[in-house]
């Protein structure tokens, strides 16, 4: 799939901040060969660390800090855009996630993301797809992880339908197992609190079907390796082995007597959990047999940092998805982005503009700044705004959907400077990107494909000054009166515009 032909090598590195473990893979491209150079993983319990507030206790994150100031020293000399580094599902509930995130930024080196449950499968399947033959058959993947369990359903590497459902091996052990007592009461309470959260999918899945069933992560590599050590079901997980694992765990009567032949002492205290999940997934879902998969999460954020590196980002496939799907009228976005992408040319080192990735977003956002008049004329930049925000955008996380949901939220009409999002240095870059946008859509509202004058930019640290022929602003009176009511707009907002007439 992946076709780098360079044959200078280049490091890549992944890091998946999981609700139980902590996993980082770094690799090596040459010529196309990926190599993997290093895997490293700590079980640091992430979700432990949550009280009832969902609020991320402090001895916890110094514990998750500690981790990640020793991966630091290993993602240290690698470029930032050759490093993704994401949380899933303990940090998507954290009510304290953006002070540890920027913590963890700093104690890291390298930027951390928070990826929906959806973009998290995703890339499950992705990884999971790479680390088995490309066969044609429909596929059913599975991840049971510490704080999340993803479902997956597709051919090749494309997935189809996407769960990530709110339990994992960390929560329901800690929900079922609290006095650390394994009785067969608990253990059904915990069955039939994974029957519950499988309810509501259960009946899609079914009808959409699959030819194999894969799974991947902590819980179901233990369960492989606990029914090879036992002897039972020929590399495979089957029904009847999860039942003699289950007869195993109650025998032992509780979490720190646990010690089963293959299990590494360290998962025995939220196995109970995991192998609940796995058994309600069986039953649920009708499964006879699974086989396990080292790719995961990790593996699957490599493999999409190598297609963004062959600039071929998903991202990309999920806006052009976008602008079909919402009627967008690709001519007049294309004139937008053009003007758009020319001014931020002219802006960029005066005001800190000069990262790829704001050039990325910039474009993107004027692709999409009329996703919402799809929906109404009115205020429909309020509802691209919180479509973009809201929706499943696979390739994104939700810092970057927030980054594009906030530019097309601004990019007409009053700035919304209140919003947090507008806030701290992040704020001045976006209400930045806004402002070049604000003027793109300003000077294409006639709608005309003709092409515009050349248009010419001054900037400093809050003003700003438009230069456009004086001929062509006197054929373009309306141009002229929404030039003027947008310098009010922005002088609300702490820019100073001017518009020379030249």
């Amino acid at each position: 799939m992946f076709q780098l032909q360079d044959e200078h090598p280049e490091q890549f590195a992944a890091l998946d901040l999981g609700s139980n473990s902590f996993h980082l893979l770094v690799v090596q491209v040459t010529a196309g060969r990926v190599q993997v150079l290093d895997k490293i993983k700590e079980m640091v319990r992430l979700a432990e660390g949550l009280d009832r507030a969902d609020y991320l206790t402090e001895p916890v994150a110094l514990r998750a800090l500690d981790c990640l100031e020793r991966f630091g020293q290993r993602l240290r000399d690698l470029p930032a855009g050759n490093v993704r580094v994401v949380g899933t599902n303990t940090l998507r509930r954290a009510s304290n996630s953006a002070d540890f995130l920027r913590r963890a930024s700093a104690a890291l080196g390298h930027t951390v993301e928070i990826v929906s449950g959806r973009e998290e499968a995703r890339l499950i399947y992705l990884g999971v797809c790479h680390a088995i033959e490309d066969e044609h058959d429909r596929r059913l993947v599975i991840d049971i992880g510490g704080g999340s369990t993803e479902l997956i359903i597709g051919r090749r590497f494309q997935p189809e339908l996407m769960e990530s459902l709110f339990m994992g091996c960390v929560g329901l052990t800690r929900a079922h197992f609290t006095d650390g007592r394994i009785r067969p009461s608990q253990f059904q309470d915990a069955l039939n609190h994974a029957r519950q959260e499988l309810e509501p999918v259960e009946r899609a899945y079914r009808e959409s079907g699959w030819e194999t069933v894969i799974g991947a992560s902590g819980t179901i590599l233990a369960v492989q390796d606990i029914l090879a050590a036992l002897g039972i079901g020929h590399g495979a997980i089957t029904r009847s082995g999860l039942d003699e694992i289950r007869r195993l765990v109650l025998q032992a009567r509780s979490l720190e007597s646990l010690a089963l032949p293959g299990l590494p002492p360290e998962r025995a205290s939220v196995f109970p959990g995991g192998l609940a999940i796995l058994s309600a997934i069986f039953d649920r879902l009708g499964i006879e047999r699974m086989q396990a998969s080292t790719g995961a999460l990790r593996e699957g954020l490599i493999f999409d940092l190598l297609g963004r590196a062959q600039h071929r980002d998903v991202r990309e496939n999920t806006v052009r998805d976008l602008v079909g799907r919402y009627h967008i009228d690709d001519k007049q976005a294309r004139r937008v982005r053009e003007t758009a992408l020319s001014l931020l040319a002219q802006a960029a080192t005066p005001w800190g503009l000069t990262d790829p990735a704001d050039k990325t977003t910039l474009g993107w956002a004027a692709d999409l700044h009329e996703i919402g008049m799809d929906i109404a004329h009115t205020q429909y930049h309020k509802h691209g705004g919180y479509l973009l925000q809201h929706m499943d955008m696979p390739g994104f996380s939700s810092r970057d959907q927030r980054r594009l949901a906030a530019l097309v939220r601004a990019h007409r009409r009053k700035f919304p400077v209140a919003e947090s999002m507008f806030n701290g240095a992040e704020g001045t870059r976006i209400q930045r990107l806004a402002t070049l946008l604000r003027l793109a859509a300003v000077l294409h509202r006639n709608r005309d494909s003709r092409p515009l004058p050349h248009v010419s930019m001054v900037v400093d640290e809050q003003s700003l000054c438009l230069s456009l022929p004086d001929s062509w602003l006197r054929r373009h009176p309306l141009t002229r009166l929404d030039l003027s009511q947008e310098a009010e707009f922005l002088s609300a907002a702490g820019i100073n515009l001017r518009i020379n007439h030249c």
